[in-house]
């Protein structure tokens, strides 16, 4: 295949690192944001891959970093969006300053990398972008007790619509991924007497992703794509 290259945020994740396999496997070269000190390990090496700091909640540093991807490699074919975070809270719980927070942590991450990615992919006529969404930012019954999670979340998948309709014609698709309950040890751990065999794999969530990059789902452009395996 042609060189190609995709940008994977918080690669050092579960959800990250098993993005960053399959498309290295599949030929790309991936640059990934890592934090310091991320407790999970990350024993990928590789000489296609990149690992780079980067404040994600900083709409610069972000824009500066895919400038570089690009400077760099002179495209960018693929964008993953992985970087989030979560908190519990009922309505009577829950502050401004709890939504704010949430919507940095689950919109501003995502848009801050989306949006030059997006122009630049509008500029050489292709590409695509995944950012990792949520049950509760598409339903108000899963998001029952999780207010300002299920608020920060729901904002990407108007954002993903937004994108859509103005590159269409452009081969650009942005599509928002939502998982049911990810098989990680951390999960297992905290829900040990759940069916983790009905959760979704991230490996699983990874071949999905792919598959929407091929030559095959050129012609799809799925907003949502739910990875529900049998959760």
């Amino acid at each position: 295949m042609a060189n190609k290259t995709a940008i994977v945020t918080g690669a050092s994740g579960n959800m990250g690192q098993a993005v960053v396999k399959k498309f290295l496997a599949e030929g790309y070269h991936v640059v990934g944001t890592i934090i310091p000190n991320d407790p999970v390990p990350f024993g990928i090496d590789d000489a296609k891959l990149e690992k780079v700091i980067v404040d994600l909640m900083n709409e610069d540093d972000s824009a500066k970093f895919v400038q570089s991807v690009i400077d760099k490699h002179g495209s960018v074919d693929a964008v993953v969006l992985t970087v989030g975070g979560f908190a519990m809270g009922k309505i009577a719980d829950t502050k401004t300053a709890d939504i704010h927070k949430q919507y940095k942590l689950n919109f501003e991450t995502a848009y801050n990398v989306a949006r030059p990615a997006f122009v630049q992919m509008m500029q050489q006529g292709s590409g695509r972008i995944f950012i990792i969404g949520s049950r509760p930012g598409i339903s108000a019954k899963e998001g029952k007790g999780m207010v300002a999670y299920g608020l920060g979340k729901s904002l990407i998948f108007r954002l993903a619509e937004l994108m859509n309709n103005e590159a269409r014609g452009h081969n650009v698709v942005t599509s928002v991924v939502v998982p049911s309950t990810i098989d990680t040890p951390q999960n297992r751990k905290a829900m040990p007497d759940a069916k983790a065999e009905n959760w979704v794999k991230p490996e699983e969530i990874a071949d999905c992703i792919y598959f929407y990059c091929t030559d095959v789902a050129a012609v799809l452009r799925e907003p949502v794509i739910k990875v529900y395996n049998n959760a």
